[in-house]
C-alpha cells in the first residue's frame, strides 16, 4: 500500500485519516476516564479518591510528554521523509524513535519511584488523599514502557496511512480496561489499586498489537537492526520536531501542578472538581484534537511532495472542521455542566459547586481550535521554532502566572483559578493562528509562484524545441 497523498482530494485524505484517529484517541482517554469514573463512584470514599488520582495526572502528563516527544516528532519526521520518496530516511527515523522511547521510560519510571512520596505531596497531597493516589501510581508506574511504546510508535502506523490500524491499536486495549476495572475495583474488591492493574494489562495489550504490525508484513516501513544504534543527527531531527508537543504537554503538567498546589488551599474538593473538568477537557478537545492529527501526516507529505496548493487547501479545511466541532462542544458544555460531571462523580456537593466552576472554565472553549491548528501545522511543516514559542506562550506564559495572579484580584478567589484557562485560550489561540497564517501562507505562496515559473520555462523550452 502506498498511501500517496499528494493525489486525489485533500479533503478526503484528511478525513480518512481523522476520523479513525479520533476514535483511536478516545479510546485512549478511555483508559484514565474509565478509572475515573469507577473510582469516583467507590462507596465510602466521599470524593477522596478522585481527588488522589487527580493528584498523579501531573505525573501521567509528563510520560505523555516524553512520549509526544519522539513519537509525533518521529512521525511527523518521518512523513516528510515518505512524501520526499526517502525511504531509507524513514525507518532509520523510526528505529531510532523506538530506541529513544524505550530509554526515556525506564528513565522515568525509575525516578517516579524513587521520588514518588516527596512528589506527591508538593502536588497537593493531604494526609486524606495520599493514601489513593499512592496506591494507584505504584501500579501504574509499571506499565509506563507498555503505553509510551504503544502511543509513541501508533504515530508511524498512522504516518504511514494505516489510520485505521492505529484505530484499532488503542480499540483492543480500551475495550480490556473496560471490561477490568470494574472486575478487579468492585468484584475482586481490589479499589484504586484494581483500576491501576487494569489499565497496565489493557496498556501491555497494546503495546504487543502495534509491535507485532510493525514487525508483520502488512506495514510498508519497518524497524531494522542495521538502525538500531542511535544516529545523532536523526535524533536531534525527531526532538526539534517534537519538542513543541513536548512542551504542550510539559506545560499541561505545569499547569495541573500549580493548579492542585493553589486549590488545595480552598480544600480538597476542588481539586477533586478539577479532576473531573480536565476529565471532561480530554474528551471536550478530541474532535479538534483528532482533525489536527488527522491533518499532519496529509500536510506534511504534501509539504515533502513540493505541493504547496495541496497544503494550503488541507489548512483551511482542518481549520474549518475544528472550529465547527469546538463551538458544537462548547454550545453543548455550557448548556448542561452538571449533566457532564455525573458520569464522573456522585458527591452532591462536588456536583453543585462544580457547576459555577464549569461555565467559567469552558467560557471561551471555542478558541481551542485556533491554537490546535496553529501548533499542529508548524510542526507538520517542520517548523520548529514558531511551534515551541506557542507551546510555552499559552500555558507557561499566561496560564500559569494568572492561575497564581487572579484569585488575589477582583475578589475572584477560588473562581479566579479557574479563569486562567479561558483567558489564555483566546489571548495564546488567537495569537498562533494569526502568526501560523502569516509565516505559512507566505512561505507556500512564494513556493507556488516558483513551481509556477518552472513549469512556465519549461512550457517556453518545449515550444522552442517543435
Amino acid at each position: 500500500m502506498n498511501n500517496d497523498f499528494s493525489s486525489g482530494s485533500v479533503r478526503r485524505h484528511i478525513i480518512s485519516q481523522a476520523i479513525p484517529l479520533t476514535i483511536a484517541q478516545l479510546v485512549q482517554i478511555l483508559y484514565n476516564i474509565t478509572d475515573r469514573v469507577y473510582i469516583g463512584h467507590i462507596p465510602g470514599s466521599s470524593g477522596l479518591a478522585l481527588t488522589g488520582i487527580g493528584l498523579i495526572f501531573p505525573i501521567v502528563t509528563l510520560v505523555t510528554a516524553f512520549t509526544t516527544l519522539f513519537g509525533m516528532g518521529g512521525g511527523s519526521l518521518c512523513s516528510i521523509a515518505r512524501g520526499a520518496g526517502k525511504r531509507e530516511r524513514a525507518e532509520r527515523i523510526m528505529t531510532n524513535t523506538f530506541i529513544m522511547i524505550c530509554i526515556s521510560a525506564v528513565i522515568l519510571t525509575a525516578v517516579c519511584y524513587i521520588f514518588k512520596r516527596p512528589v506527591l505531596y508538593a502536588l497537593g497531597a493531604s494526609d486524606a488523599t495520599y493514601g489513593y493516589a499512592d496506591e494507584y501510581l505504584s501500579v501504574y508506574l509499571i506499565g509506563t514502557i507498555f503505553t509510551m511504546i504503544s502511543v509513541g510508535m501508533n504515530w508511524f502506523i498512522n504516518a504511514q496511512g494505516f489510520a485505521k490500524m492505529g484505530m484499532v491499536t488503542v480499540l483492543c486495549g480500551a475495550i480490556l480496561n473496560i471490561v477490568l476495572d470494574p472486575l478487579f475495583i468492585f468484584v475482586f474488591d481490589m479499589g484504586v489499586r484494581g483500576a491501576a492493574v487494569a489499565t497496565v494489562i489493557s496498556q501491555f495489550a497494546s503495546m504487543a498489537w502495534v509491535l507485532l504490525f510493525l514487525f508483520g508484513k502488512k506495514t510498508d516501513l519497518r524497524m531494522r537492526k542495521e538502525y538500531i544504534i542511535p544516529d545523532v543527527r536523526i535524533i536531534k531531527d525527531i526532538i526539534s520536531l517534537g519538542i513543541a508537543g513536548f512542551i504542550m504537554n510539559g506545560t499541561n503538567c505545569l499547569v495541573q501542578v500549580v493548579c492542585n498546589v493553589v486549590l488545595s488551599g480552598y480544600g480538597d474538593i476542588y481539586i477533586g472538581i478539577m479532576t473531573v473538568i480536565n476529565s471532561i477537557r480530554e474528551i471536550a478537545q478530541l474532535p479538534v484534537s483528532g482533525v489536527s492529527n488527522g491533518a499532519q501526516p496529509v500536510l506534511g507529505y504534501n509539504y515533502g511532495a513540493n505541493c504547496p496548493s495541496r497544503v494550503k487547501s488541507g489548512i483551511k479545511f482542518s481549520m474549518f472542521l475544528g472550529s465547527a466541532l469546538s463551538v458544537a462542544f462548547w454550545i453543548l458544555v455550557m448548556l448542561f455542566p452538571k449533566q457532564f460531571m455525573m458520569p464522573f462523580t456522585s458527591d452532591t456537593q462536588m456536583l453543585e459547586m462544580g457547576e459555577h466552576s464549569m461555565r467559567i472554565y469552558y467560557c471561551a472553549f471555542f478558541t481551542m481550535a485556533l491554537q490546535f491548528g496553529g501548533q499542529s501545522t508548524f510542526t507538520s511543516l517542520g517548523m520548529a521554532k514558531p511551534a515551541i514559542f506557542f507551546s510555552l506562550f499559552r500555558k507557561a506564559i499566561l496560564v500559569v502566572p494568572l492561575t497564581f495572579a487572579l484569585p488575589h484580584l477582583f475578589g475572584l478567589g477560588v473562581n479566579g483559578v479557574f479563569a486562567a484557562e479561558p483567558i489564555s485560550n483566546v489571548i495564546g489561540g488567537t495569537a498562533c493562528f494569526t502568526t501560523m497564517m502569516i509565516i505559512v501562507w507566505r512561505k507556500l505562496t512564494k513556493m507556488e509562484r516558483k513551481e509556477q515559473l518552472c513549469a512556465g520555462r519549461n512550457i517556453y523550452v518545449s515550444d522552442s524545441s517543435m
